[in-house]
């Protein structure tokens, strides 16, 4: 397993990818979520990683 990995970021209400983004899958295993701005909700909406 690489220590740095890209992954995607998808907004939870609407579902649609808007971010991408690196972690260290190493120091943190746990999925990523961040609060995040939605162009297509036009709000800041909770982002989480993509399965």
């Amino acid at each position: 397993m690489e220590p740095r990995a890209g992954i995607i970021l998808r907004c939870s209400v609407c579902k649609n990818e808007n971010y991408i983004t690196t972690k260290n899958k190493r120091k943190h295993a746990e999925r990523f979520e961040v609060k995040k701005f939605c162009p297509h909700c036009n709000k800041s909406t909770l982002h989480q990683e993509k399965k």
